[in-house]
């Protein structure tokens, strides 16, 4: 008998406790299910199809990607299995292969009792809840029937190519001997990311580099402070030119520049959009809701097309797709390229970075500097509501002077400062993020103002 808790079907993904919420009978039913629904949306027939499939280092994992995989076979699908990789690995054989779909068995920053997966389409495109996953989840709720059979499938090895196409974003000859810190928390990252940073005149000083689902060090979630503080001691302790940490799957990298300070997502999209833009003049950049106005600024300075978007993985990667957008980046580190399937990477971000400081010689404080200076922003602070809609409508009456969009969530806009509030997707909370052009005290006062509204 399966076990599969209907909650675990969640916006963007499959999480949940491990034996608890899902076990790998469960997991055999969403790999059928999966092929069912990736056949419907190719116009094929199950037997017709290839999915990739990988899995992270966490404990249950190999037992839960064997279920996934034979899920899929029982369906009659080729499944190409590439083992043990980062997720944006799994991305990677699907779009470069041109796989009808896969599954990536992960639960990704998760503590290691948690067990779940990613699953996309043709293209590495995402499957969402509204798009796919409640699809799988229907399935799964009325029943597959009999196993019609008669797939297969094969064991691939893809680090080679994966890694020879991840450094053509950039010109290793330009790389100086940058002293940077690493931390894999015990995820994939060392596996995926260290064999680049060891082709280049760095000097690493690695820490939680080997994968490993106990995660005796900390939990892999670098966006959690308490996570982040070995690394940031770290940099400053050895001198360091910048720190580098990944969540536990490898495809969110954090940094922390040279004075010990975590740098901002939104002010690291705008570090990475003058990157880029310095590759592809005049292209189209995505930032999410909750960003900074430095993004925008900084995209239309250099002459590109900066466009706000949803908050979420499955609408970045479609509105790239629409808009030609060669980058997005969101605040939550979640970094999306066009030359890589417009899926994202927590490799790329790294490597991209590291070559901007090389060429232009500046230290990364003095670069994210500018942005602290002028853009002052709040992070994200969630409360709980009982009634979200009716806050959000609460918001809109008392801004009316405002200008104010319903993209995601609400975002109220000022001359000198502006905000988003959005509903969590998986709990009874509002989250706000909230920037001023004025002062550090400005914001301050601006948040508290909002947050009374909301916690009033």
């Amino acid at each position: 008998m399966s076990q599969i808790n209907p909650e675990i079907f969640k916006a963007y993904d499959v999480r949940g406790l491990y034996g608890q919420d899902l076990d790998a009978a469960g997991a055999h039913q969403i790999g059928r299910a999966f092929a069912r629904i990736i056949a419907q949306m190719e116009g094929k027939q199950p037997s017709a199809l290839q999915l990739g499939l990988g899995r992270d280092m966490r404990l249950s994992a190999p037992e839960m990607a064997a279920a996934y995989r034979d899920g899929m076979v029982a369906e009659g699908a080729h499944v190409i299995d590439a083992g043990m990789v980062g997720t944006e690995m799994l991305y990677f054989l699907v779009g470069s292969r041109e796989l009808d779909g896969g599954i990536m068995c992960t639960a990704s920053h998760n503590p290691k009792a948690y067990t779940g997966a990613k699953l996309v389409g043709r293209g590495a495109l995402a499957l969402s809840g509204d798009s796919g996953i409640g699809d799988v989840r229907r399935l799964v709720a009325e029943g597959l029937g009999a196993e019609p059979g008669g797939g297969s499938s094969e064991q691939v090895d893809i680090y080679a190519d994966f890694q020879a196409n991840a450094l053509r974003f950039i010109d290793p000859a330009a790389m100086r001997p940058l002293k940077i810190v690493v931390d894999g928390g015990n995820g994939m990252a060392g596996r995926m990311v260290g064999p680049l940073l060891a082709q280049l005149p760095l000097k690493l000083e690695t820490a939680y580099w080997e994968p490993n689902g106990e995660f005796p060090d900390h939990e892999p979630n670098p966006l959690l402070p308490e996570n982040r503080e070995f690394i940031m001691h770290e940099v400053v302790a050895h001198g360091a030119d910048l720190g580098i940490a990944w969540d536990g799957d490898s495809d969110r990298c954090f940094f922390i520049d040279d004075q010990g300070e975590f740098v901002d997502g939104d002010f690291l999209t705008a570090i990475l959009a003058e990157s880029l833009l310095g590759k592809t003049p005049r292209a189209t950049i995505l930032y999410d809701v909750r960003a900074s106005r430095a993004v925008a600024d900084t995209v239309e300075r250099l002459g590109g097309t900066a466009l706000v978007n949803r908050v979420g993985h499955a609408f970045f990667k479609a509105r790239m797709r629409e808009n030609g957008a060669i980058f997005g980046g969101e605040v939550s580190g979640h970094y999306y390229f066009h030359d890589f399937y417009n899926a994202d990477s927590g490799t790329l971000p790294a490597l991209l970075i590291l070559e901007q400081l090389s060429q232009s010689k500046r230290k990364l404080s003095e670069i994210v500097g500018a942005f602290r200076s002028r853009y002052f922003i709040s992070g994200e602070i969630n409360s709980h509501v009982d009634d979200a809609p009716a806050k959000i409508e609460a918001i809109a009456a008392h801004y009316t002077d405002a200008r104010q969009s319903r993209l995601d969530g609400i975002s109220i806009d000022y001359e000198d400062w502006h905000f988003n509030v959005r509903a969590s997707n998986t709990e009874p909370l509002l989250r706000l993020c909230l920037e001023s052009l004025v002062s550090v005290q400005d914001m301050e006062a601006k948040r508290d103002e909002v947050l009374g509204l909301i916690r009033g």
